[in-house]
C-alpha cells in the first residue's frame, strides 16, 4: 500500500476509534434529577435527608449513582419559596419533592402544573386544594400527610397526664397556619373535656416569637404547648431556648424539639414521612403517575421524653408516661 493511502487509512481508523466512546456516551440514559425543596435549613434536617435517601434506595435509586438531587433550602424564609420553586421548574427536574409543610407545596403548585410533585404536609391536602381526593389525587401532585393538627388535642392530654393540677396552659400557634381555625377549635374542645383553660399567643416571625414568650412570662401559666406548624419547625432552636428560659413544662409536636432540649414531644415521625415521600418519588421515576398514587398518611407516632430537662425543672414523670415513651433522653 502506498504511503499516502496508508496514512489516510490510519487517520480514518483513528478517527473512528475516537468516535466510538462518544457514541457510547450518547447512548447512555440521562441521569434523572430530583428537585428537593424545603422551608427549613439543611443543618436542621440532616436526619430527614438521610431518611429521604433511604426511601430512594428502597426503589432502586442511589444519589450520585443513578439519580441526582438538586437541593433548595429557604432557611426559614417563606418568601423565598416561590423563587426557589421557579428555579427547579426552570431546571426541568424530573420530580419535585416539596417537603416541610404547606407553604412549600403551595409554592410549587403555583410554579408548575406539569412536573410530578410529591409533598410532605401536616394537614388535609383536599382542604388545601392540592388534590381532588385522597384515593385519586388527579393532576401532577401526590404525597404524604401527617394530619398533625389531629394530634394537637392529644398533646394537651399528655401534658395533663404529666401535670394534672395545672389549670392554665398557654398555646403558641401560627395565625397563618392553613389549619388555624380547626386547630383552635379542636384544642378548645379538648381543654374543656379535661378542665384546662387555654391562653393563646401567636407568632409568624422570629421577632413575634420573642414577643410571644415575653407575653407568656406575664401570664403566670402552668405549662406550654407549641402547636404544630412548619414555621415553628424552622425556629426550633429559638423556641426551645425561650421555653427553657420560661422554666415551665412544655410539649412539642416533633421529636427534634426534645432532642434539642425540650421537655417532651408527641407527634408523628419526621423521618418516616420523608422516607415515604422518597418511595413515591422513586416510583414516579420508575414510570408511575402521581394521579394514580393515593395520598399516604404517616401513622408512626412517637412520645419522646427528655429526663435531663425534667430534672432541671424539678419534675418527675409518672411511670405510666415513661412506660409509653418511644425514647427517653437521659
Amino acid at each position: 500500500m502506498p504511503d499516502t493511502k496508508r496514512r489516510d487509512f490510519i487517520t480514518l481508523l483513528g478517527g473512528a476509534a475516537a468516535a466510538w466512546p462518544l457514541a457510547a456516551r450518547a447512548q447512555q440514559p440521562r441521569m434523572p434529577v430530583i428537585g428537593f425543596l424545603n422551608l427549613q435549613s439543611a443543618d436542621a434536617l440532616t436526619h430527614a435527608v438521610t431518611a429521604f435517601r433511604q426511601g430512594l434506595n428502597e426503589t432502586g435509586y442511589v444519589e450520585g449513582r443513578n439519580v441526582a438531587i438538586e437541593y433548595r433550602w429557604a432557611d426559614g424564609q417563606g418568601d423565598q419559596l416561590p423563587l426557589l420553586a421557579a428555579e427547579l421548574v426552570q431546571r426541568q427536574v424530573a420530580v419535585i419533592a416539596a417537603t416541610g409543610g404547606d407553604p412549600t407545596v403551595l409554592a410549587v403548585k403555583r410554579a408548575t402544573t406539569t412536573i410530578p410533585t410529591v409533598f410532605t404536609i401536616g394537614g388535609d391536602p383536599v382542604a388545601l386544594g392540592l388534590v381532588r381526593s385522597l384515593n385519586r389525587p388527579a393532576g401532577n401532585v401526590t404525597g404524604i400527610t401527617q394530619m398533625a393538627v389531629l394530634l394537637d388535642p392529644k398533646r394537651l392530654e399528655v401534658l395533663h397526664e404529666l401535670m394534672p393540677g395545672v389549670a392554665v396552659v398557654a398555646v403558641l400557634r401560627n395565625p397563618n397556619n392553613s389549619n388555624a381555625e380547626t386547630q383552635v377549635s379542636a384544642l378548645e374542645a379538648a381543654a374543656r373535656t379535661i378542665g384546662m383553660e387555654l391562653r393563646f399567643v401567636t407568632a409568624n416571625s422570629e421577632g413575634e416569637i420573642n414577643t410571644a414568650f415575653a407575653a407568656l412570662a406575664e401570664l403566670h401559666i402552668g405549662a406550654l404547648m407549641v402547636a404544630s406548624d412548619p414555621f415553628f419547625n424552622g425556629r426550633r432552636s429559638q423556641i426551645v431556648a425561650l421555653a427553657t428560659r420560661l422554666a415551665v413544662p412544655a410539649i412539642f409536636h416533633q421529636r427534634e424539639f426534645a432532642l434539642d432540649g425540650g421537655l417532651m414531644s408527641y407527634g408523628t415521625s419526621v423521618t418516616d414521612m420523608y422516607r415515604l415521600a422518597a418511595t413515591y418519588t422513586g416510583r414516579i421515576l420508575n414510570g408511575e403517575k402521581p394521579a394514580d398514587l393515593p395520598i399516604q398518611q404517616s401513622t408512626k407516632v412517637e412520645l419522646v421524653i427528655n429526663l435531663k430537662t425534667a430534672k432541671a425543672l424539678g419534675l418527675t414523670f409518672p411511670i405510666t408516661l415513661l412506660g409509653r415513651a418511644d425514647e427517653v433522653i437521659e
